[in-house]
């Protein structure tokens, strides 16, 4: 889709903030919803982390040294962005045995498990440890849902190489649990790459499984589609560009990547004025024409959570 008129763009006077990267107590630890992203050495754990949480650009994270201790972010935007996130290093095994590793600890509080597998590489090699990870994890607490990232699938240049590589992943991981008499185990596959947006759409997946309030929030955006003749609704959060909800009607890739290059430019403009008044008394909202009789509206409910809606012109 593009577009075929300048956008109508009203903009407020609130500026969107940072996610907090002030130290976490263990308290806070513990009473919050915990992610906890793991995989071998160098798969793309901090990269993810820098991109989407920080918008560092995926050019930058080559720089990015690898992490040595276990990694603490508190993410805390709104009600339904609101929990911990916790990088394990690659290069520490959680089940050697001359570690002093509370399993327990790490896993009885999780609700999800994020597991990345760097497909650039002999992606092989990290199978057994994810193995590991799963038969433990569910051991400990079978409540936590499991997520594996094939990562870096920028370097597979054709399609049909990126669905084999996932095939191969997913008939290997799945035999091994069968085998073990955990087929009831179920893991769920995304193809990633922070160079595109499938690593924002695979982590609005994974979050939106985390929101007790998902059903109501998608029976609201229904209801808006309904009577407001809305072709497909979203609710986003500004910061990552994750999103929190959406209506039931089914996902188009290239709509993601068209709504988050209108967020992005809508807040490059917003970062032009001064941001020296009440947030709470602040708009922010704009109109996007396409060339395909649609237009894109985009409006901001509070400081970080906007609806985007998708409405034919006629």
């Amino acid at each position: 889709m593009a577009e075929n008129n300048p956008p109508e763009l009203f903009i407020g006077t609130d500026a969107i903030q940072p996610y907090s990267q002030e130290p976490v107590s263990m308290a806070e630890q513990d009473s919050k919803p915990k992610i906890i992203l793991m995989g071998l050495r160098r798969c793309g754990k901090s990269s993810i982390a820098q991109v989407v949480f920080n918008k560092m650009t995926p050019n930058r994270t080559l720089l990015l040294e690898s992490t040595l201790n276990i990694d603490y972010t508190d993410i805390e935007t709104n009600c339904f962005l609101h929990y911990c996130l916790l990088e394990i290093p690659g290069q520490t095994d959680i089940f050697d045995s001359t570690l002093p590793m509370d399993h327990e600890g790490v896993f009885s509080n999780c609700d999800a498990v994020i597991y990345i597998i760097d497909c650039s590489d002999k992606y092989e090699a990290s199978l057994p440890y994810l193995y590991q990870i799963v038969t433990c994890a569910h051991k400990i607490n079978p409540k936590i849902r499991f997520e594996v990232f094939i990562h870096k699938t920028d370097v597979l240049r054709q399609e049909g190489d990126k669905l084999g590589v996932r095939r191969l992943i997913y008939q290997k991981v799945t035999r091994d649990l069968q085998d073990s008499c955990l087929e009831t185990v179920k893991l769920h596959f995304h193809l990633t790459s922070i160079y595109d947006y499938s690593i924002f759409e695979a982590l609005s997946t994974v979050m939106q499984k985390l929101i007790p309030e998902l059903p109501i929030l998608e029976s609201m955006l229904n209801l808006l589609n309904q009577k407001c003749k809305i072709e497909k609704s979203y609710l986003f959060d500004l910061h990552s560009k994750i999103y929190i909800a959406t209506d039931s009607t089914p996902l188009d890739t290239n709509v993601y990547g068209l709504v988050s290059d209108k967020i992005d430019m809508v807040l490059d403009l917003a970062s032009l004025y001064d941001y020296s008044g009440n947030a709470k008394e602040l708009e922010l909202s704009s109109t996007f024409d396409l060339n395909n009789k649609v237009v894109l509206i985009l409006k901001k409910v509070n400081l970080y959570l906007a609806l985007v809606c998708l409405m034919n012109s006629e």
